[in-house]
């Protein structure tokens, strides 16, 4: 990929740039069934749209996953991934598509948009009739029966928080789910899922693919953590950080409202802080941000206690955010440290719970008799049941349509998703294996620490 230079302001050219862009391999019906016959896409006669030149994509479309350069690096290369799209020849015959559609894992705000929009998109924009709910995750597919979906049936659905579908954890039987998947006669399957539930999709792709079924899969990545790599966020995360700003707001007032009252919040982030991070910086109530990827501790100096004693002394009050993973190898451990849920994640350690114990030991030792008080609010279901906002309700739906275009179009085994505002196709096993974690040495996080004057929690 070449850039050619052009003129700079004072006349002078700017230096030209080569990128070697490698275009990841993706999985393809046609990679392991023998000749899968393809059709003319019905878009072309659909009233809904008016297809122009450059309207459908082709294999040359590609998205680039890095976008900031060096130009003094003697080498420039990123890896680049189909761009998502409709495509002018389809693999499949509407009247001949059984599509199966699960949610899986804890909620987020926007399942049931997605949800919608895959209906929606089926029905509308390519004439598929036969589509199913996989109720209460992945052992619905073989021990319920589906639920037979509509436009009619869902066209309200992205007004409530939630999944009608119903969800749960675990449950997850390799061979069952594509056994059942074969007699059900299912050949397109979306799966909406988090982490745990990305790694059981990987593997039912693998399967179906050794039984070489005509099946497509896709994935559309759902966690309010926003710790799923490559793309650039995950569906809800916008309408967790907005709803996050009532609780530290509450916090915020409880605080001002008690002689040296501290507000503490806990917010979802298991291995990651962005939710955190983000309500941080949206709020600038808060005076200390605590996450994962920054280890912290309480005494001593430079440590929490100083922090909090002299902002206290100063202000008369303080809110601390702190994720939910943040300080586990702080706090005692127990049995059920090493325990995992059904989903395979580690089951954490309540930080709240055992910070507020730990304020109140601190405060009772070296300020004994003076008015001290703990406000404690941790919304994590408030904010997992939530409707969709407006941002979130609309990424919903383009995650979905771009997710039919993908499966119409032959692709199997892969994600959709925004990479820098352009949606591509990304291999579920890369998606998989991936975590975006939050980079306490870039711009976002000395924002964080220049709003609250946070230390940085590093022994001298």
């Amino acid at each position: 990929m070449n850039v050619q230079p052009k003129p700079h302001q004072d006349g002078q050219h700017l230096e030209s740039l080569a990128i070697n862009a490698t275009l990841v391999r993706l999985p393809h019906l046609t990679d392991y069934l023998p000749h899968p016959q393809s059709h003319p896409t019905p878009l072309e006669s659909n009233h809904f749209y008016h297809p122009f030149d450059g309207f459908y994509l082709s294999h040359s479309d590609i998205i680039i996953r890095r976008t900031i350069y060096d130009l003094s690096a003697n080498s420039l290369s990123s890896s680049a991934y189909p761009r998502a799209g409709p495509r002018k020849e389809i693999f499949y015959q509407p009247q001949n598509v059984r599509a199966a559609i699960v949610t899986c894992g804890g909620l987020c705000p926007g399942l049931n948009t997605v949800i919608r929009e895959l209906v929606v998109g089926l029905w509308e924009q390519y004439g598929v009739r036969e589509i199913f709910g996989i109720k209460a995750g992945y052992r619905g597919f073989y021990s319920m029966d589906p639920v037979k979906l509509d436009v009619k049936m869902v066209h309200n659905w992205h007004k409530r928080g939630g999944t009608v579908l119903e969800t749960s954890r675990g449950g997850f039987d390799l061979h069952k789910i594509v056994n059942a998947i074969e007699e059900h006669g299912y050949n397109q399957v979306y799966i909406i899922g988090g982490d745990g539930t990305l790694r059981g999709a990987v593997k039912i792709f693998n399967e179906i693919r050794r039984r070489k079924l005509y099946v497509g899969v896709a994935a559309i990545p759902k966690t309010v953590d926003n710790d799923v790599g490559i793309i650039d966020r995950s569906f809800g995360f916008q309408t967790a950080v907005e709803k996050a700003q009532q609780a530290i707001s509450a916090a915020h007032v409880e605080a001002e409202s008690a002689p040296n009252g501290i507000g503490l919040v806990k917010l979802m982030g298991r291995t990651t802080g962005h939710i955190a991070l983000n309500a941080t910086l949206s709020s600038r109530d808060v005076d200390c941000c605590l996450i994962p990827e920054n280890s912290f501790y309480l005494e001593g100096k430079g440590g929490l206690f100083e922090f909090l004693d002299d902002r206290l002394a100063q202000n008369g009050h303080a809110v601390v955010v702190v994720a939910e993973g943040a300080g586990q190898d702080m706090i005692p451990r127990t049995d059920a440290a090493s325990q995992k849920d059904e989903s395979g994640n580690p089951v954490f350690l309540d930080v709240g719970v055992w910070l507020k114990g730990e304020l109140k030991r601190w405060w009772e030792r070296d300020h004994k008799g003076e008015l001290f008080t703990v406000k404690y609010i941790d919304p994590t279901y408030m904010i997992r049941a939530v409707t969709a906002n407006a941002t979130d309700n609309l990424y919903c739906t383009l995650l979905a349509h771009s997710a039919i275009h993908g499966v119409m179009a032959g692709y199997t085994g892969f994600v959709a998703g925004p990479i820098k505002g352009n949606y591509a196709y990304i291999p579920m096993d890369e998606i998989a294996e991936t975590k975006n974690q939050v980079d306490t040495k870039d711009h976002n996080w000395a924002w964080v620490r220049s709003v609250t004057t946070q230390p940085d929690f590093e022994r001298t």
